[in-house]
């Protein structure tokens, strides 16, 4: 079965038009019921949000849903997707409900699933939701005396805080360090600035004003000039941007220099190494992480291990490996040990705990590798399937030959939006750049 409205993370699309209807919701909701109600046990299904306007009308939607087949529903308002993981977990809940477009603008929205385990669901199950949604809704419904109960859980973002503090090391503050957070106006506006209080660092916190409508607008690790001027305007040691669902981070040092997912996988790597920490034998990335990653690994007799692109994918491997830190190049970085998905802010924690433990500047500290010239494109789909036109991938294999093995070419359509991505690595950045406008060039012919 090809699936209608999953994509690579969950349910997404422009708020109040298919799929991200309130009317989807609610199939969603009893569809999902359906299939994680097992057992005689009283179940129960936690939901979480970000600070979107749409975010009001879905999670209504979705009480209406899993009500309706018999599920109690705690809600937690604006939370962390990496927080909603692990709620779902501690509340013992049969699922958790994410609703957040992580880092579109406030107009789209989504739904992200996931199971007991706190792990996002795997295709076969989301293939089994959409079957459900399909047809046979109405026999699940539940009688009227067993219907479901709402309520909301006024502590969830206490219960984060405390969690997330605790992965910091004990014997570690951050007393002295000057630290800029940008929060997006999303879900972590309020537990963010005050982990980073709580650990003793002096807080200076942009993006923490949200109104519905200024989610990632600006602000926010899609947009960190923000954060970078904040850093020097009050000079201070370290700089973190969150998205809007907070499940993703980028940061930058004391003199604005930015440091990707990339840097900190190389940071993580060399210092839990050291100690004794990492296990594996690396770390896994994507096939878009730097090739000067992979160089840097190789130098320490560390691996790196490529995932398709999305935190599902890369944590498949992670256990299926044995590994215990992964992430993307875009800031998605998964501890393991910690959390069951991505989470930013405790990946920026794990890298104050580095320069803590270290006495050193983030200048000095976090940047470990030279990346390679490395050039991104999309072009946006207007029809068709570019990808499967024999122009294209023409034209793709002859800009590979071109590079003549000193770089390489990755183009994909992205799993969350109605884009082909496109991107060019190489020592050659000139070449390489004019490969991808090259690729772009036809793609946009092929779906004009």
């Amino acid at each position: 079965m090809n699936r209608k409205m999953f994509g690579t993370d969950g349910i997404r699309g422009l708020a109040n038009k298919f799929p991200m209807t309130a009317e989807v919701a609610l199939k969603t909701g009893m569809a999902a019921g359906r299939a994680f109600t097992h057992g005689d046990h009283r179940h129960r299904v936690v939901i979480g949000k970000d600070t979107r306007l749409s975010g009001y009308m879905i999670e209504s939607a979705l009480v209406s849903g899993f009500t309706s087949v018999g599920m109690d529903v705690f809600l937690f308002g604006p939370l962390p997707t990496p927080a909603v993981a692990m709620l779902t977990r501690s509340l013992r809940a049969d699922l958790g409900v994410m609703i957040s477009a992580s880092h579109n603008p406030y107009h789209d929205n989504g739904i992200k699933l996931f199971g007991p385990d706190g792990q996002k669901l795997s295709d076969e199950r989301e293939q089994e939701i959409e079957a459900l949604m399909e047809n046979g809704l109405e026999e699940g419904l539940a009688p009227p005396g067993k219907i479901g109960r709402a309520r909301r859980i006024d502590d969830a973002q206490a219960r984060y805080i405390e969690f997330a503090k605790r992965t910091f090391p004990k014997h570690l503050r951050l007393e002295g360090l000057r630290i800029v957070i940008d929060c997006a106006h999303g879900a972590a506006y309020r537990v963010a600035p005050a982990v980073l209080w709580e650990l003793g660092a002096d807080v200076f916190s942009i993006g923490v004003d949200p109104d519905g409508l200024n989610i990632n607008q600006d602000v926010g690790s899609t947009a960190p000039e923000s954060m970078i001027q904040k850093v020097k305007e009050t000079r201070a040691d370290f700089g973190i941007a969150l998205d809007g669902d907070a499940d993703r981070v980028v940061m930058c040092d004391e003199r604005g220099h930015m440091i990707d997912g990339d840097q900190v996988l190389a940071l993580i790597a060399r210092s839990w190494a050291k100690n004794g920490q990492l296990q594996g034998g690396g770390v896994v990335g994507t096939v878009m992480s730097n090739i000067g990653l992979e160089r840097f690994l190789a130098k320490q007799s560390l691996k790196l291990v490529r995932a398709p692109v999305g935190d599902r994918y890369v944590i498949e491997k992670m256990r299926e490996g044995g590994f215990n830190v992964g992430g993307e190049q875009s800031g998605h970085i998964i501890f393991s040990d910690f959390i069951t998905t991505g989470d930013g802010l405790i990946a920026a924690l794990q890298v104050l705990a580095v320069l803590a433990e270290e006495h050193r500047p983030a200048s000095e500290a976090a940047h470990m590798f030279e990346p390679a010239p490395q050039i991104l494109e999309n072009v946006r789909l207007r029809r068709g399937e570019p990808l499967s036109d024999a122009k294209v991938t023409s034209q793709i294999h002859a800009c590979e030959a071109r590079l003549n093995g000193s770089g390489r070419v990755l183009v994909r359509k992205s799993g969350t939006e109605p884009v082909i991505r496109i991107m060019g690595e190489g020592e050659d950045e000139k070449l390489v750049r004019q490969v991808v406008r090259e690729i772009a060039q036809i793609i946009r012919e092929a779906s004009a």
